[in-house]
């Protein structure tokens, strides 16, 4: 296998600044299209060997940022840099270069592989379309990627139903890096396993960041998860960043009223953090299509003032990580 030299800890593999993506959507014929605000300014960046993990409910952007990242959409607006190259305004062949650096692992092991081609082919793939190697170097590549990831050498010419959800999605990790990417975007990569798998395959994640210096966008409903992996946390809710910082801080002392919330749903880790703080979420998420005027999260939150409803909080700083609202820094002296 050719010999792979992890980056230092300092360079940045991926930034994004203001990232958007709005998609319109028909309402029928007598009505104006409208527009759907699926992801609305989002930044931040991802040094090698870092792990960044986006947390919401269901509907807040987090797979649509995904997408972009990994260069399967286009934002509506904003910038997005991988390395040092733009990955907007870069040309088709640059583009090309780009997302063999970018790598995608897919929620669910039993649908991302192909069951009609043998584990070594799909392994060899991306280097079969992306590369010169020779047949016999490809196969000595995936055969090596395999015992990077923990599978036999025999697994190499077996069929994809011959394995169990936690090897495949070690058979769909291994394909992941044999391009030798700098950021893998793992969406949902362990909601699919039980309980007594997933550790094993976060931990195989740990190892490899480690080992090749690997950037991580990590998506995941999960916070238990999420405190096993992250070294930062972005907290999303309907398309904006409410909460950002380093994850010790978040799962110590969190700030926003969405985040205490998310936090005190979750067994395990209800005790964190200020517990007269706790929230309870009531109602549903709103719409993207007709999004509160104010603060995305006024219609929910107990602490919600007129001006949360009139006025849009920008992303200040406070304790070490960057709040959208109004009432952060009273939040964090009570806290």
């Amino acid at each position: 296998m050719s010999t792979h030299q992890p980056a230092t800890s300092d360079t940045t593999v991926v930034t994004a600044r203001d990232l958007r993506q709005v998609y319109t959507i028909s309402n029928g014929f007598l009505r104006k299209p409208g527009a759907l605000q699926a992801v609305s300014g989002v930044s931040f960046s991802i040094a090698a060997g870092k792990t960044l993990a986006i947390v919401g409910e269901s509907g807040c952007g987090k797979s649509t940022l995904a997408r972009m990242v990994s260069l399967i959409e286009s934002p509506t607006s904003g910038e997005l840099q991988i390395g040092a190259v733009n990955a907007i305004t870069s040309n088709a062949h640059d583009k090309r270069l780009l997302r063999q650096k970018v790598q995608l692992v897919f929620q669910n092991p039993y649908g991302s592989l192909n069951p009609r081609k043998r584990i070594g082919q799909i392994l060899e793939a991306p280097l079969e379309i992306n590369t010169t190697l020779t047949r016999v170097q490809r196969t000595e590549q995936a055969r090596a990627m395999l015992a990077l990831v923990g599978l036999r050498p025999e697994h190499y010419d077996r069929y994809p139903h011959m394995f169990s959800g936690g090897q495949r999605q070690r058979i769909a990790i291994a394909r992941a890096l044999m391009l030798n990417p700098s950021l893998v975007v793992a969406d949902e990569p362990v909601s699919a396993l039980d309980v007594s798998i997933q550790a094993q395959v976060l931990n195989l994640l740990a190892d490899l960041q480690r080992d090749r210096g690997l950037a991580y966008l990590f998506i995941s409903h999960d916070l238990g998860v999420v405190r096993h992996i992250a070294h930062d946390v972005m907290v999303m809710y309907l398309g904006h960043t409410v909460e950002h910082g380093p994850k010790e801080a978040l799962f110590a002392q969190p700030l926003h009223p969405y985040t205490q919330a998310l936090l005190g749903s979750t067994p395990g880790l209800a005790g964190h953090g200020n517990a007269t703080q706790r929230v309870v979420l009531k109602g549903e998420l709103p719409s993207p299509l007709n999004p509160p005027v104010g603060c995305v999260f006024s219609t929910r939150c107990p602490h919600a003032t007129h001006q949360c409803r009139s006025e849009r909080p920008p992303l200040l700083t406070v304790l070490g990580r960057k709040i959208a609202c109004f009432e952060a820094e009273r939040l964090a002296s009570i806290a």
